[in-house]
């Protein structure tokens, strides 16, 4: 019988203080996942002892990942656990392990934003700020020290959870724990990832349908000649009723299309982009030719 492979706390380590350079090579393709797969080479030398297997190793990791840089850290300790039962014997697949990942990346990174950026860190920076106006050397030294002692106890202290919550997620496989929730953090995933569309993939067109033509009332009807101060008044509060300007009314395309289904024109383009991948189109050749279709269309007046 073999013994069994288990990841030292000296590997750990190592994981761990690579994960503080996870931005260190971002890409618009994948964004963090160079970072992440240089994190993880410790433990894949580690666990796996033939190049063919730890290139596949690094392989399945250098697949799409963004998240808090800090946030990062429990899901790393999870992947650990998952890659060291992998190379015990354990029947975890490539997929089962991607998608505990972007399971776990997407409600996580919403987390480090208000904790890290908007509240621990302007509030060591106040304290600092206030001291350095008063002259205290002390200033800079206490954000620079407090601010990345905090940062990095909870990387070290975060990855260790998610390390050993991954240990005991593997040890019932048999009864489809992993699958499970491998299967909800893909479920949750697909939410968050929908909601991001709607939020960030923004297309809008300029163009405009046939005006509307609006019924007697509707409008404002300006009296010919000059216009004495009463009926100025009388405009104005026409105005302020929300009574239109014109008989006729603008009727823009991007209207119609809110009307119908918000966001309608991203969702079209995020599925197109969608299918292309899936066509085995290049991410780099996509960008580019949004790139060049946006000035095109901008320039032929469509957006």
């Amino acid at each position: 019988m073999t013994e069994k492979l288990q990841l030292t706390t000296s590997d750990r380590r190592k994981v761990w203080w690579r994960s503080t350079f996870l931005q260190g090579s971002w890409n618009y393709e994948r964004m963090q996942n160079l970072g992440w797969a240089y994190a993880l080479i410790p433990a894949i030398k580690r666990l796996y002892t033939t190049k063919e297997e730890r290139s596949a190793a690094l392989e399945r990791h250098l697949e799409f990942f963004n998240t808090h840089p800090y946030i990062a850290s429990p899901i790393l300790g999870v992947t650990l656990a998952l890659e060291e039962e992998k190379a015990n014997g354990a029947e975890i697949d490539d997929t089962a392990i991607q998608g505990v990942k972007i399971g776990m990346m997407g409600p996580l990174a919403g987390i480090g934003d208000p904790v890290f950026w908007f509240t621990i860190r302007p509030i060591l920076g106040a304290l600092g700020a206030s001291l350095a106006q008063a002259g205290n050397i002390l200033g800079p030294i206490i954000f620079f020290l407090g601010w990345n002692i905090i940062r990095m106890s909870f990387l070290w202290y975060t990855q260790e959870l998610g390390y050993k919550a991954g240990s005991e997620i593997t040890k019932d496989l048999s009864g489809g724990i992993l699958q499970d929730i491998t299967k909800g953090a893909s479920i949750l995933g697909m939410f968050i990832l929908a909601a991001l569309v709607e939020r960030w993939v923004s297309v809008a067109t300029v163009l405009n349908l046939p005006p509307t033509t609006l019924s007697k009332g509707a409008y404002i009807e300006f009296p010919k000649g000059n216009v004495t101060g009463s009926q100025l008044r009388e405009i104005l509060a026409n105005v302020d009723s929300g009574l239109s300007l014109t008989k006729e009314q603008a009727n823009p395309l991007q209207g119609q299309l809110d009307g119908l289904i918000p966001g309608l024109l991203g969702l079209l383009l995020t599925f197109f982009c969608m299918w292309l991948l899936k066509k085995k189109v290049s991410p780099i050749i996509i960008i580019l030719g949004l790139f060049v279709a946006g000035v095109i269309l901008h320039v032929v007046g469509f957006m």
